[in-house]
């Protein structure tokens, strides 16, 4: 609808009793988000600090953390904003944003998650030419592009997005996710061929690559003895378990909306809260329990803080 100074606004629609739970929804959501901050925070901290955690293994992790908190902080504190607020309305400018956003750092997630996959590929089936490989200059270039190329791709769907005629003013969501290329009037043959295109280089030619890869591993690792596939399995198994986490949250988000499924209302608004809180949170814990080194470090710190803090407790007595 459009109202004074010629701005468009779009509805939030995929809220669910609202003004009924919004002080619980608002206490629930803020804690979610301080959690997601504070752990993939401290994973960053520790590998940044630890120079024995200066590898191209945990540059890129330190990197999935940080894309993890832009891609919470890109939703959060909108979200928390809206269950205050009496009307969950957005600005389709700010809707846009939001979407663009929405759209590169979850590319960006595939492509940190492929890279990923061929730094733990290069270091176990050929590890004598990983240093020669895996550079400090290749690994720079690495984490660029994988921000870059998504950035670029997704500003040409902002592009042909923004210049499209809207007859729809109601999202079916609780943020502007992929549901936004539902507002406009006559689907545009362009967008379908950049959604294809984007789906196809973004999401799926990675994931080709990255289940590529790790069958590879899982092939040279049941070559050699049983303490090389268990070294293996220690280090791929965090990055496989985030991949399918982070896969199947984001290709169901996918189905549903391209297929228009009509789900139920509270059903829908708990697979979004999913997709937006369980990843983000998911991503910490798995490599902070499974990391070895980062786990030595981490317990090490939590160590420290108990220590301290018993040392506080004992000089006040």
């Amino acid at each position: 609808m459009d109202v004074e100074f010629n701005v468009t606004y779009i509805t939030l629609e995929g809220h669910v009793e609202v003004h009924r739970y919004r002080y619980l929804y608002f206490v629930i959501m803020f804690t979610v988000y301080v959690l997601i901050l504070c752990s993939n925070s401290t994973i960053v901290s520790i590998i940044v600090i630890h120079r024995n955690l200066h590898e191209p293994m945990y540059m890129f992790i330190a990197a999935l953390m940080v894309n993890s908190v832009l891609y919470s902080t890109n939703i959060y504190p909108r979200l928390l904003m809206d269950f205050l607020s009496e009307k969950q309305v957005i600005s389709y400018q700010a809707c846009l944003f939001q979407n663009v956003m929405y759209m590169t750092l979850t590319f960006s997630e595939f492509s940190l998650l492929a890279v990923m996959s061929y730094d733990r590929y290069v270091s176990i089936c050929k590890p004598l030419q990983y240093p020669t490989i895996m550079r400090r200059s290749t690994v720079n270039a690495c984490l660029v592009l994988s921000w870059l190329l998504p950035s670029c791709e997704t500003a040409v769907g902002f592009f042909l997005f923004s210049k499209s005629k809207l007859c729809r003013f109601t999202l079916r969501g609780i943020f502007c996710n992929n549901s936004i290329y539902n507002l406009q009037c006559v689907s545009s043959s362009a967008l379908s061929v950049y959604g294809v295109f984007m789906l196809l280089n973004v999401s799926l030619l990675p994931l080709v690559f990255i289940l590529f890869t790790y069958t590879r591993i899982l092939i040279i690792s049941y070559q050699h003895g049983r303490e090389y596939r268990r070294k293996a399995a220690q280090t791929c198994l965090p990055h496989l378990l985030v991949l399918i986490s982070f896969s199947c949250l984001i290709y169901f988000d996918v189905v549903i909306i391209r297929l228009g499924l009509n789900i139920p209302k509270t059903t829908r608004l708990i697979l979004t809260l999913q997709i937006v809180s369980y990843h983000s949170l998911f991503n910490p814990i798995i490599y902070g329990l499974k990391m070895k080194e980062i786990s030595k470090h981490l317990k090490k710190l939590l160590c420290r803080s108990n220590h301290t803090n018993s040392t506080g407790v004992r000089g006040k007595g």
